[in-house]
């Protein structure tokens, strides 16, 4: 059953690549607004491609076909520029030194809205508003590749938020990082929660993802569950079955 104020409704979405086999089949669920959930599954599941498909990169990007519906704050996605779109749902990609592109955080967070033709004195109110939520004023003019891992992590998640996305989509945000980096992308998540921010955060260790306010688990390309991690935690046998033990 959908929500009324969901903030992301995905309708019977089936996805192929050219060429290729099917990747996804019949994916359906309804997000409620400001709600964490987390995407579980084992490589090759589908869980990228439907990031990919959230964000419009599929097929606009990266081609293949596509059926289905998306909505994003009850709004179909389908023939939104890509432009338009990264200011309603932002990516962040798993590999931060992938998407960061200057040579100081400053610029890296001016980067996006800078593309987008904004005013300066609104780059500006963006560029600060980010760098007091990072934390990160004392870093204004470090080069980002001289960052911790964690702290790499949150510039990234920062320079999508200088678009002011409603929507974030996060792709393994806690991989590779030890525990004070896993700890600093968790609590910048968190306070994005307070903040009204829907967040969809992938994750191949379900381990990391046991604070999300839901878990969409992928089999093959098909929702296995969705739902409350504390329900799924409690069925053994599921989890084994799925390899999620």
């Amino acid at each position: 059953m959908m929500g009324i104020n969901a903030a992301v409704e995905v309708r019977n979405l089936d996805f192929t690549y050219e060429e290729g086999p099917q990747i996804l089949h019949r994916v359906s669920f309804s997000l409620p607004q400001g709600s964490l959930t987390a995407v579980i599954g084992l490589s090759g599941c589908g869980k990228s491609t439907l990031c990919h498909c959230l964000c419009g990169l599929i097929p606009q990007a990266l081609g293949g076909e596509l059926s289905g519906e998306i909505l994003l704050q009850g709004h179909d996605i389908s023939g939104r520029p890509l432009a338009q779109l990264a200011q309603t749902i932002g990516l962040v990609m798993q590999n931060p030194d992938l998407q960061l592109v200057t040579t100081t955080v400053e610029d890296e967070l001016a980067f996006a809205p800078e593309n987008l033709c904004l005013s300066p004195a609104e780059i500006a109110r963006r560029i600060e508003r980010v760098l007091a939520w990072l934390n990160f004023e004392h870093l204004r003019l470090a080069s980002p590749h001289d960052l911790s891992g964690g702290q790499k992590r949150l510039l990234a998640i920062g320079a999508v938020l200088t678009l002011e996305p409603q929507i974030l989509v996060l792709d393994e945000p806690m991989s590779h990082l030890d525990q004070q980096g896993q700890k600093l992308v968790k609590d910048a998540l968190l306070a994005l929660l307070k903040e009204g921010c829907t967040i969809i955060m992938v994750e191949h260790d379900w381990q990391i993802a046991t604070f999300a306010d839901n878990w969409l688990v992928m089999i093959d390309g098909r929702v296995s569950y969705f739902g409350p991690p504390a329900d799924i935690l409690q069925d053994k046998d599921f989890l084994l079955q799925h390899n999620l033990l």
